[in-house]
């Protein structure tokens, strides 16, 4: 599947600039994701996230592996590289008040492990259910 095929609203952005490299799926490219990335840790720096509407670390981090996801796609059709949300699940790491087993949680990345050649690609899955980047 094309880069081109999937919407990309990144709507926990609020960053308008980021967000609209984010966007921007006809050019969106290493490089620009890096730039947004050294903006924020420039604007962190001088404690300027605030004021630049940034989200938090963990939404930018989320949007921008979806986005270089995104770009290894297109870079290397013949993988199969993909994102996925596998739900809340039990673990150590929250505590174990997820709402999934871990079992449960863990059959949405084992599907996308398990693609055939011909598959989807640069897409993003909620669970098990292909979703757009929104």
């Amino acid at each position: 599947m094309r880069l081109q095929q999937f919407a990309t609203m990144f709507q926990n952005v609020p960053n308008e600039w980021a967000k609209g490299i984010f966007r921007d799926v006809d050019n969106l490219t290493e490089e620009r994701v890096d730039e947004v990335l050294n903006e924020y840790l420039s604007d962190f720096t001088e404690g300027l996230l605030e004021a630049n509407d940034w989200p938090t670390a963990y939404t930018l981090a989320k949007a921008s592996m979806n986005a270089y996801t995104r770009i290894t796609a297109e870079k290397f059709p013949s993988f199969r590289v993909n994102c996925v949300c596998p739900g809340y699940a039990k673990t150590d790491i929250n505590f174990n008040t997820g709402i999934l087993t871990v079992e449960e949680g863990a059959g949405a990345p084992l599907m996308l492990a398990l693609l055939p050649d011909d598959g989807p690609s640069g897409a993003f899955f909620i669970r098990r259910e292909l979703s757009s980047f929104e």
